[in-house]
């Protein structure tokens, strides 16, 4: 039962049935003709087409050369390619269309491509490195991208097509065969596949394409292969990829919001080897023929609640009035969770460490002893699901400094203080800490987001150097850019934000009223809803700019607080303490759902570091309030 705390100040809504999660899921459309493992595709949600592949081993032949449409409610055979063929690259839409590449009954790796107007096939120019199991991307039979691939050797081969001939383009980072991918050819993703020595092992491995060159970004949370075309999205920011193979079929799939992979609802039916709509979007998409247990013709459609439905919001408080009375049910959005003793660190610490990470594969660094003047410690520690182990040291140890989100492989600190305000940038990749380029603003106490690729994309935030700072900076992986100030100077605040344009900056400021919270759009920032605590220094944080948590701290007498507080994208409301408040703990790891609060300074000892790590989980399930 949730408690009045946890809904105070939320707003009363009587509706006819239960609303719905405004999240998207997948459901079954029409069967095609024909099975299509292995084949080509392209379109959108409601406009797809595949072409070739092959059948089940029975069919014969078994590689084909028949193309399908699908127009939203029904799938319609078209004119065939001109040759038969399996495992090419799509690119394009159900009415300017590409198939490259791939696998002929004359050639492993084929050099011919086909280019569809809408009515018939015609060959066109061949590429430059005949290959299979390769990717494309691109938004019609004019413009588009291959890469990847199986030439004899495992190629990192790129080409783009204008209309009338290839050109090599810069190559990727690494090759690999069967992955997935969508895009233009000016803004494309490939993500997960086969890799060598034989193609069998899997990698989670990401990289994006800009036009001009290849770069490495988060991986996926799930490595997988034979993801074949299955990708949706129409530039490198936004899309998903879905279903593929390790050692069973995959019904994953992930969400790319052109920073972060997110989990999101599985397919109906996991299956390998099938299609995607490449021109769909994180929110629109087909899938589906390929393999799952048989050689399938079923195909499935991605999409979210439709403008009609009543949509669950995060927060919202709502009375069922339909047959069955049901009673109040209380969103995700005002996390009904607690906070738990987890491992101790081996090294206690206070004011300004850096976090990244998960609470099930999390790194700390930096902060101080906790005993009077400057005193601060270098020490990294990864926590592996059950406890922390020392790693390798900061090169310059520091306090009053800011990781930022990353992985335990993958992370950045950001500025501090030693016996002065320092500027060094140092990041991770999971053995060692390396020094980059200088922050362009000498400062302690700054603030940052948590965007998971924080190696090359993060924003830095107010700090303090003789005078609070409203500096924004943002770091591409090998300089920093100054950006719009703050509205309010500030250090040591909460803060969150999960990529270039998302961000948040909370309290922080010790004159009044010290509760005022800005939001980054990308381009400025903007004051949005107030905290209900005034907290200053050392507060801690974690999440996004529509759901963050941010607790701990002092208020202004310097007292430490155990107040924590959960921002649903609207409001800010007060939820479950901590056990032992105080200030100086850990930012940035895990979600506003799912985080650690570790170390920091608490009120029964001032003048020492804390080794406790608090870690809060909260159901996110709909909950029932009594009807009293």
């Amino acid at each position: 039962m949730a408690t009045y705390k946890e809904i105070k100040g939320v707003t009363v809504q009587t509706l006819d049935s239960d609303p719905v999660q405004n999240v998207g899921t997948w459901s079954s459309i029409a069967n095609a003709n024909t099975t299509h493992e292995e084949c080509g595709s392209a379109g959108t949600a409601s406009a797809s087409i595949v072409f070739g592949g092959q059948g089940s081993p029975s069919e014969s032949p078994r590689t084909k050369n028949q193309t399908e449409t699908f127009d939203g409610s029904s799938w319609t055979e078209v004119g065939d390619l001109n040759t038969v063929k399996k495992n090419q690259a799509g690119a394009g839409t159900t009415t300017s269309a590409l198939s490259s590449s791939g696998q002929d009954p004359s050639n492993d790796n084929s050099p011919l491509v086909e280019q569809w107007n809408g009515s018939a096939w015609s060959e066109v120019a061949e590429v430059n490195t005949a290959r299979r199991q390769l990717a494309g991307a691109g938004a019609s039979g004019t413009a588009a991208l291959i890469f990847f691939g199986y030439s004899g050797s495992y190629t990192n081969a790129c080409e783009s097509w204008n209309g009338s001939s290839w050109t090599e383009v810069g190559d990727t980072n690494t090759g690999r065969v069967r992955a997935g991918s969508f895009g233009s050819y000016t803004s494309a993703i490939g993500a997960g596949g086969g890799i060598p020595p034989d193609g069998s092992s899997s990698t989670a491995n990401s990289e994006s394409w800009n036009g001009t060159a290849w770069t490495e970004t988060s991986n996926l949370n799930a490595a997988r292969k034979d993801m074949s075309s299955q990708g949706s999205g129409a530039s490198n920011t936004d899309g998903m990829v879905f279903a593929g193979y390790t050692t069973t079929n995959f019904a994953n799939t992930e969400s790319w919001n052109g920073s972060a992979w997110t989990e999101i609802n599985d397919l109906s039916t996991a299956f390998r080897n099938g299609f995607g709509s490449q021109q769909g979007s994180s929110t629109s998409a087909t899938a589906g023929l390929g393999f799952s247990t048989t050689y399938g013709l079923q195909a499935e459609e991605f999409s979210f609640p439709p403008p009609t439905s009543a949509i669950l919001t995060e927060g919202d408080i709502f009375l069922s009035r339909g047959t069955t009375l049901k009673g109040f049910g209380k969103a995700a959005g005002i996390p009904s969770g607690s906070w738990g003793s987890a491992a101790n660190l081996n090294t206690g610490r206070g004011d300004g460490i850096y976090g990244f990470g998960t609470t099930s594969l999390a790194g700390i660094a930096g902060g101080d002893d906790g005993t009077p003047g400057d005193s601060f410690v270098a020490n990294t520690e990864i926590y592996n699901g059950s406890s922390w182990s020392e790693q390798s040291d900061l090169n310059t140890a520091r306090y009053f400094a800011i990781g930022s989100g990353g992985t335990t492989t993958a992370a950045i600190g950001v500025a501090g203080r030693t016996t002065t305000n320092v500027a060094n940038t140092e990041t991770w990749n999971g053995s060692a800490w390396t020094e980059v380029t200088d922050i362009n603003t000498t400062r302690r106490g700054v603030l940052s987001n948590q965007p998971p690729a924080a190696q090359t994309q993060i924003l830095v935030y107010s700090g303090y150097s003789t005078t609070r700072h409203t500096n924004t900076e943002s770091w591409d992986g090998s300089s920093w850019t100054e950006l719009s100030d703050l509205n309010t100077a500030r250090y040591t605040g909460g803060d969150g934000g999960a990529g270039p344009s998302d961000a948040l900056c909370a309290g922080g400021q010790p004159d009044s009223p010290g509760v005022v919270c800005e939001f980054w759009d990308g381009t400025s920032w903007s004051e949005g809803a107030d905290l209900n605590t005034k907290r200053i220094e050392g507060a801690a944080s974690a999440g996004a700019s529509t759901s963050a948590i941010y607790g701990g701290g002092n208020n202004p007498g310097g007292t430490g607080l155990d107040t924590v507080e959960y921002y649903n994208g609207s409001s800010w409301t007060e939820i479950a303490d901590l056990a032992d408040g105080g200030n100086g703990a850990s930012h940035h790891i895990g979600t506003a759902h799912d985080t650690f609060f570790a170390g920091g300074i608490t009120p029964a000892t001032p003048n020492s570091a804390s080794a406790s790590t608090e870690h809060f989980t909260a159901d996110n399930a709909l909950g029932d309030i009594t009807l009293s």
